[in-house]
């Protein structure tokens, strides 16, 4: 087995990659997980699913069914290889997810990295997939999609609402030593559907 540990942030470089997919970075990839409070044969759905990083994670920390959606043809085929290389199984769905969302079954967690502009749309539609005690986390690097992900959360009276901004810097070998480089802060949204 590729990744034979129960916790989440798996490497990055394990991972199939290409310029044209993004990745969300391990380190967010690991709090995010952990905002979902995932249980063995939890069900998750992972919105905007990209290379498929997170969608893995999900397998493997809940064992139980997993969704991935995306409308990019080129993330879906991506999803799908890192999901052999990992052997692990989630049914990968391309399109966009305010068509497939309302399709799909109730779940214990939803996380959703990518709106496209549609944030207050997508977010609802995933509130409605979750059960009772499903936890939802959205991850962004845009304050306007903060500012409307907040406002449909309010809107719909999640609970324990938690906001998180991570700020990553990673080490760098240089010539004279070693030196930290930052990587874009990432906002990570959590609340629990009661």
């Amino acid at each position: 087995m590729l990744w034979d540990y129960r916790t989440p942030g798996i490497p990055d470089e394990l991972f199939e990659r290409t310029e044209e997919v993004p990745i969300t970075k391990e380190e967010v990839r690991a709090i995010a997980v952990s905002k979902l409070r995932l249980r063995d044969g939890h069900s998750a759905i992972d919105v905007g699913c990209g290379s498929g990083s997170i969608t893995v994670e999900l397998c493997l920390q809940t064992k139980g069914k997993v969704y991935a959606i995306d409308f990019d043809k080129n993330a879906v085929e991506l999803t799908n290889r890192n999901l052999q290389k990992f052997g692990v199984q989630a049914e990968v769905i391309s399109g966009r997810a305010q068509d497939i969302l309302p399709n799909l079954p109730q779940v214990d967690a939803i996380i959703v990295g990518g709106t496209w502009g549609d944030t207050e749309q997508v977010i609802q539609l995933a509130a409605d997939r979750l059960k009772k005690g499903g936890r939802i986390v959205i991850d962004t690097i845009l304050i306007e999609t903060m500012y409307h992900a907040l406002g449909v959360i309010n809107d719909l009276n999640l609970a324990e609402v938690d906001v998180t901004q991570i700020t990553v810097a990673k080490a760098r070998k240089v010539t004279t030593g070693t030196m930290m480089l930052a990587r874009n802060p990432v906002m990570i949204i959590s609340a629990t559907k009661v």
